[in-house]
C-alpha cells in the first residue's frame, strides 16, 4: 500500500476506483485499521462514482506511531485532568487534510463512523471550504449527556489488553460479540478472522488508548456543528451499546438540514446487511451536493 507524508508523520492509505471521480475519504473508528473497511464495501461505494479512499489513523496500523511522546493517564482524563493528553482529534483531522494535499484532492466527500465520524465533524467544521458532503455513522457531537457506552461496552473497551497473539485474538472477538448488530449476528468464525488478521498486520493497544484520551479531551462539538453548511447524512443504530442512539440524533439536530436515518437492530458495526442501505443514503447525500 502506499504511504504519504502528512501533518509531519507517515500515513498509509489505498483507493478504490478512478482517480477523475469525485473522491469519497473514509474515516475509521478508535483503535481500527483501514482494512476494517472491507473491499467490498469499498468497491460498492466506487461503483456509485467515487474514488474511495481508506487510511490509517495515526497510532493504528501501519500509520506513525506515538510511542516515545507522552503517555496518558486515562483515569485522570476520564476524571478531566486531561494534561497527559498526546493530541486531539483536531490533530487528526490534520493528519486527514495532509493526505488530501497529498493526493491533490481540494474537494472531497467524507464518511466516518465512530471516531471516524468525530473526524468528521472535526473535518467538516474546521475546513468547511474541502468537503462538499458529510456521513456521520454511529458517532456523536461530544456533548457528555448524549450517546455514551452501556456498562458492559465500557467494561469491555476498558479491559486490559492482551500480551500474546490468542489472548489478543480472544479479547478482540468478545469485545466484537458485545458491540454487533443484535439483528445481524455474525459468526464467530467470520469475526475470529477478521481480529486475527487485524493483529497479523499491526498490533497497537497503547495506541487505541491514546485516541480515546483525544476523544475523551476534545470537547463539544455541538456549537461548531450548527455552522455546517453542505448535504449531511447520520446513520445510527437503535441498538448500539457503544455510542448510545442519542449521541447520533444530537449530531443531526446540531448540523442544520441534516438527515438522520435510525437504523432498528443495528449495533456497533457494519452488517453487511445494511451495506446496502448505507451506501446508498451516503452515495444520494454525496449526489445531492
Amino acid at each position: 500500500m502506499p504511504r504519504c507524508q502528512a501533518n509531519g508523520i507517515e500515513i498509509e492509505y489505498d483507493t478504490f476506483g478512478e482517480p477523475a471521480d469525485p473522491a469519497l475519504l473514509l474515516v475509521m473508528g478508535l483503535g481500527m485499521q483501514l482494512t476494517a473497511w472491507l473491499p467490498d464495501f469499498c468497491e460498492r461505494l466506487a461503483g456509485h462514482g467515487f474514488h474511495v479512499i481508506r487510511f490509517d489513523n495515526r497510532d493504528i496500523g501501519l500509520s506513525t506511531a506515538f510511542d516515545d511522546g507522552p503517555q496518558p493517564d486515562v483515569m485522570a482524563i476520564l476524571g478531566g485532568d486531561t494534561s497527559s493528553v498526546p493530541y486531539l482529534l483536531e490533530d487528526l483531522a490534520a493528519d486527514t487534510i495532509g493526505l488530501l494535499d497529498h493526493l491533490g484532492i481540494s474537494v472531497a466527500h467524507v464518511l466516518g463512523v465512530s471516531m471516524g465520524g468525530m473526524i468528521t465533524q472535526e473535518l467538516i467544521t474546521r475546513y468547511p471550504d474541502r468537503f462538499a458532503s458529510a456521513c456521520s455513522i454511529m458517532s456523536t457531537t461530544g456533548e457528555p449527556s448524549v450517546g455514551q457506552p452501556s456498562p458492559e461496552a465500557s467494561a469491555a473497551l476498558l479491559s486490559p489488553p492482551a500480551v500474546d497473539r490468542d489472548g489478543a485474538i480472544e479479547r478482540g472477538l468478545a469485545i466484537q460479540r458485545i458491540l454487533m448488530s443484535p439483528a445481524y449476528p455474525q459468526p464467530d468464525e467470520l469475526l475470529r478472522a477478521r481480529v486475527a488478521a487485524g493483529y497479523d498486520r499491526s498490533y497497537r493497544p497503547a495506541g487505541t488508548v491514546r485516541q480515546l484520551a483525544a476523544i475523551v479531551a476534545s470537547g463539544d462539538r455541538t456549537e461548531a456543528l450548527h455552522s455546517v453548511a453542505i448535504p449531511t447524512v447520520v446513520i445510527h443504530g437503535d441498538a448500539d451499546p457503544l455510542v448510545n442512539v442519542s449521541g447520533g440524533r444530537a449530531t443531526a439536530a446540531a448540523i442544520p438540514g441534516a438527515q438522520l436515518i435510525v437504523l432498528p437492530g443495528m449495533g456497533h458495526d457494519l452488517p453487511v446487511e445494511l451495506w446496502d442501505t448505507i451506501i446508498d443514503a451516503a452515495a444520494a447525500n454525496a449526489k445531492a451536493a
